[in-house]
């Protein structure tokens, strides 16, 4: 039996590769731990954070569903995993001695990427990019930066709320952010503010865009559409929220609110697979392609 070129000249796998990258990202891991350990207290005491816990979960199903493309890869080009190394260790002392948070906590993520790939090489980062580019979610966002989104995003759904309020007949008033229902004066950053799941739902487009065949335009419109994805599943929530906050007990509200949250991932889910049967129904072109030989 003859082989292809590509298969004879290639370095094949071995077990010391995986053995390899494992034990320089557990190296790299305690080196950085400071900064490891304040992205875990952040995600675990913060929840318009938490999304962050969710993120290596998504990292392992993009490599997962891509797991066929092992067979075309070369462990090669490991010039590159120093460089990243390099960038991601001047980031983090950046941010450690200048107090940039984020600069911090993204150049532990490089230093562990930039280990990964000292050992697996350039073509695992372009095989599996999207899984790679996944991590930076796990970079907390500064508060700086979520009050400005957040604060349009609150406004916009208070709007959309008592609009649907009014029209399913269910007596509210509406104070800027505020909803008055039944006496009762409920915020929407009280009751369920638009920040709280914004980046969880941006999150699961994202898993849903790269770990389904789709085309790349497809791609580039279920992102382009996950703020207002987001924005149409706080509504969802807060409708609901606000009522219970109006006639029942605080503490059964809040409860309420925080398992609603959750809930609102698997309806973020549904809302891209209805874009996906939309444009299916339009008889426009969604995926050509396997998705493991993208």
């Amino acid at each position: 039996m003859i082989q292809p070129s590509w298969f004879r000249l290639r370095r094949p796998w071995t077990p010391w590769h995986i053995l390899g990258a494992l034990a320089l990202a557990a190296l790299s891991v305690l080196i950085m731990r400071r900064a490891w350990f304040d992205i875990f207290q952040i995600a675990r005491g913060d929840e318009e954070a938490s999304h962050i816990l969710l993120v290596p979960i998504v990292a392992a199903w993009l490599i997962w569903v891509r797991r066929e493309r092992l067979r075309m890869t070369l462990p090669k080009g490991q010039w590159i995993g120093p460089l990243i190394v390099a960038a991601g260790w001047t980031c983090s002392w950046y941010g450690f001695h200048h107090g940039v948070q984020a600069a911090w906590h993204l150049g532990a993520i490089l230093v562990l990427v930039g280990c990964l790939l000292t050992v697996l090489g350039r073509d695992v980062l372009l095989r599996f990019l999207p899984a790679f580019l996944v991590l930076a979610f796990m970079v907390p966002v500064p508060g700086m930066i979520r009050q400005k989104i957040a604060g349009p995003m609150m406004d916009i759904t208070a709007q959309v709320t008592h609009a649907i309020l009014i029209t399913l007949d269910i007596p509210a008033e509406r104070f800027g952010n505020a909803l008055i229902i039944n006496g009762v004066n409920v915020t929407i950053a009280e009751a369920c503010n638009g920040m709280r799941m914004v980046f969880a739902l941006v999150l699961v487009s994202y898993c849903f865009a790269f770990g389904t065949s789709l085309r790349q335009y497809v791609r580039l419109l279920i992102l382009i559409a996950s703020p207002l994805s987001a924005i149409l599943c706080n509504v969802i929530r807060l409708i609901p929220t606000v009522w219970i906050f109006g006639h029942f007990s605080n503490n059964f509200a809040h409860t309420f609110h925080d398992i609603s949250g959750w809930l609102m991932l698997p309806v973020a889910f549904l809302i891209l697979l209805g874009i996906i049967r939309l444009l299916r129904w339009a008889l426009l072109p969604v995926a050509h392609f396997t998705l493991a030989y993208e």
